[in-house]
């Protein structure tokens, strides 16, 4: 006798606690029904279950929502460093992209915001994923960043007999907002802009700023008027601060914020994406990985304060979200940031609400991902213990389900 509708597409999820990251608590003994990927209910041990309903009893584990990682590069690989990646076709960073796609989703993130790739594979990526050719989280694709003639998001580290693709790269408002349409036209959900100079770039310095601000204007204007949001890469304080008085919504890295940063996050209501953790993995293991060596020096210079001014940021009240830069350190290992936010000021509920309900409220998508609620998609995480305890507990998740359908057993 084939299965009736209601085994086929409905699933009843029983634990031993979960934690509520809306109203800030952890609950016992919850059953969460799913049918056709989404929550319909949330409620207790013993409420009744359809029938017909997909059991799956996690016994005494602590449910989550699915997690989120908002800066993520899942097309990069930080184990070919400065000029080892020059060894490979354009086309294998794609490949690469799978497997980091399949990683992450089974550690129990299953939301990214991939914030730059070349080729538009980040729209490629969420095409085989969303057509069930691949594993992945659902992608929220910027495709390329924008970046300066010279700049952190150029090609710097060629002499000027090699030409490199200018895909990404303008030089005055006008330039800007074309490339803001061209990227929107070919898949951007949110635009990513290299404001200041960066860590991995050749030929900069890490805090100056690249973009003016009639240019940051013009690519805020036209991204919100499209519907877009938009995330400025920004180590630099007159970048920061300059992207804030435009109205950009998440300013990544952040590391030389000041007060005035602080008061203008906080006026315009932007979030601050805070990439605390990969600092260990770049000293640790970046000179092996081919990483150049003024990238190490930067990273040395910048790594203990970007952490001083995240602690300092937090303090001052500002918004903070879970991001982590995945692809500077391997993907897949996204959650060792937790114990980072907590080292440096977050409570384990804080930073499990930075990677859930923060970031869903971040990207516009409260009605689909960042909680365990009714209408949201059934993206579950489980864990052994109590993650309000014993943060580093999410690093290794039991338990991983994507729109209700089971994607790491116990």
């Amino acid at each position: 006798m084939s299965a009736s509708p209601a085994a086929a597409e409905t699933v009843v999820v029983t634990a031993g606690q979960m934690v509520d990251v809306l109203a800030g608590r952890e609950i016992a003994k919850p059953q969460i029904t799913i049918v056709d990927g989404r929550i319909t209910a949330v409620g207790h041990q013993g409420d009744a279950i359809p029938e017909g309903a997909k059991r799956i009893d996690l016994g005494e584990r602590t449910l989550l929502p699915g997690l989120i990682d908002m800066h993520v590069h899942l097309t990069a690989d930080p184990h070919f460093s400065g000029y080892t990646g020059l060894e490979f076709t354009d086309n294998f960073w794609t490949v690469v992209g799978v497997a980091n796609a399949k990683r992450t989703l089974e550690a129990g993130f299953t939301t990214v915001r991939n914030v730059g790739s070349a080729n538009y594979d980040d729209v490629a990526l969420k095409q085989g994923i969303e057509h069930g050719y691949i594993a992945g989280p659902r992608i929220v694709p910027a495709t390329y960043a924008l970046g300066s003639t010279g700049g952190h998001c150029d090609a710097t580290e060629f002499p000027p007999s090699i030409t490199t693709p200018a895909a990404n790269i303008a030089n005055s408002p006008d330039e800007y907002r074309a490339l803001v349409r061209k990227v929107h036209k070919y898949g951007a959900e949110v635009i990513k802009v290299c404001m200041t100079g960066g860590v991995l770039s050749k030929g900069d310095s890490v805090g100056a700023q690249q973009v003016s601000y009639d240019e940051i204007k013009a690519i805020v204007d036209e991204a919100h008027m499209l519907g877009l949001r938009v995330a400025v890469h920004a180590h630099g304080t007159a970048g920061i601060n300059d992207a804030l008085r435009v109205g950009v919504d998440t300013v990544e890295h952040a590391s030389l914020a000041d007060e005035e940063s602080f008061k203008l996050a906080k006026a315009h209501g932007a979030w601050f994406d805070m990439d605390i953790y990969n600092d260990d993995y770049i000293l640790a293991e970046g000179a092996k990985n081919g990483m150049f060596a003024e990238s190490l020096a930067k990273e040395k210079m910048v790594g203990l304060k970007q952490r001083q001014t995240f602690r300092a940021a937090h303090a001052a009240g500002v918004k903070m979200l879970f991001g982590t830069d995945g692809g500077v350190y391997p993907n897949g290992d996204n959650a060792r940031q937790f114990a980072k936010m907590v080292e440096w000021g977050m409570t384990p509920l804080e930073a499990i609400q930075a990677a859930t309900r923060n970031a869903a409220e971040a990207l516009d998508e409260t009605a689909d991902v960042g909680a365990i609620a009714a209408g949201r998609y059934g993206d579950l995480v489980a864990v052994d213990g109590d993650p309000l305890r014993d943060i580093r507990l999410l690093e290794h998740p039991a338990f991983v389900m994507k729109g209700g359908d089971v994607v790491k057993r116990p």
